[in-house]
């Protein structure tokens, strides 16, 4: 093998290229894989530069006011990248934009970018050994794992076509978007997360219809209390979503739920959002169980106030470690968090 690459980070949103931006300009030299361009990653939602990039509209990432940003675009995007981006639409910055943004300032500061998933690591020996789809495996001295979280949906297909059209996994993200004011919206689940969303949309929505299988939620006491005193919300108990109701001029329109008692019994709601609020899948698969995950699989942070994981040297920053704010903003500081924690074990393992 060859000389082991300083640092290695694994993953492409927010969290990985803020690594990448901050390792760069401390002349470590990074060598990101952004993940593959495949048809897995694209029906799990796992391309290259992450959720974000799935997102049409970002209001709420400082210093992307309302504006047009053609013009910089224009001048900041590698060409050959720029000719296949969608033109900008005027307001605020897509997630594409942000995502291309942040990835092209990573490689003007010296981060080399692998267009490849890591399928196998071995942290049990130092330097660890990072091993791809295609390629040889690399050495690495230090890791930061920022592969993200998935967000979960029921998985129709309806839910598919209109992802981006009113259908959402993230009320924080998108529920002040001019689509969702003063309109009737859908959430979906029965626990905390689910409860916190449908609180949330009711700042903007006329009505919240928040839909759960059950009689009863999962959600803590105080959590389901909150949301079932709000005059917005409706619950509708003992059913399940059975089809996102729209069409390509509109987006979304309604929804269908069907009683989860009685099979022939289903209903329409009309809305203009649809928000899946069941959890999210941590990208982990690949470490294979050797790093230390709290109860829902994300990675746990052993040191207060630090990206360090339960392997020395190995760090992870976004969503792959946070099961609780899962925003841009907070993985892209954890971002520059994990590649200070990661210069800062080299230069005290004498590795600089």
């Amino acid at each position: 093998m060859k000389v082991p690459e300083k640092v290695v980070v694994i993953g492409s949103g927010p969290a990985g290229w803020a690594a990448c931006i901050y390792t760069s300009r401390a002349n470590l030299e990074p060598l990101c894989f952004e993940g593959a361009v495949t048809e897995e990653n694209r029906l799990q939602g796992t391309l290259p530069l992450g959720q974000l990039a799935l997102t049409t509209e970002v209001e709420n990432y400082p210093g992307f006011p309302v504006g047009n940003l053609n013009a910089y675009l224009d001048d900041s995007i590698d060409e050959s990248k720029r000719k296949y981006m969608a033109p900008h639409l005027g307001e605020g910055v897509s997630g594409p934009e942000l995502m291309e943004l942040m990835r092209q300032q990573a490689i003007n500061f010296g981060t080399r970018v692998v267009t490849d998933d890591i399928v196998d690591v071995d942290f049990s020996s130092h330097p660890f050994k990072i091993t791809p789809l295609n390629g040889e495996p690399v050495e690495a001295l230090s890791v930061i794992i920022a592969t993200g979280a998935r967000a979960n949906y029921l998985g129709l297909d309806s839910e598919e076509r209109f992802k981006n059209m009113g259908v959402s996994a993230c009320a924080v993200c998108d529920g002040a978007m001019p689509r969702f004011r003063e309109k009737p919206l859908v959430v979906v689940g029965g626990g905390d997360s689910a409860m916190e969303e449908a609180t949330f949309l009711t700042k903007f929505a006329s009505k919240v219809y928040l839909v759960h299988r059950r009689d009863e939620f999962r959600a803590s006491k105080i959590m389901a209390d909150r949301a079932l005193a709000n005059e917005k919300i409706e619950v509708k108990w003992n059913s399940q979503i059975d089809e996102v109701l729209g069409n390509d001029e509109n987006g979304v329109t309604g929804v269908r739920i069907r009683s989860t008692l009685d099979k022939d019994q289903t209903e329409e709601l009309d809305a203009t959002g649809y928000f899946a609020a069941i959890g999210h899948t941590p990208n982990v698969s690949f470490l294979k169980g050797q790093i230390e995950t709290n109860e829902n699989g994300f990675i746990q942070w052993k040191i207060p106030f630090r990206t360090n994981t339960s392997v020395e040297g190995v760090f992870a920053a976004g969503d792959v470690a946070d099961d609780n704010y899962k925003q841009a903003i907070t993985a892209a500081g954890s971002g520059c968090m994990a590649a200070l924690d990661a210069e800062r074990w080299l230069v005290e393992n004498g590795y600089e």
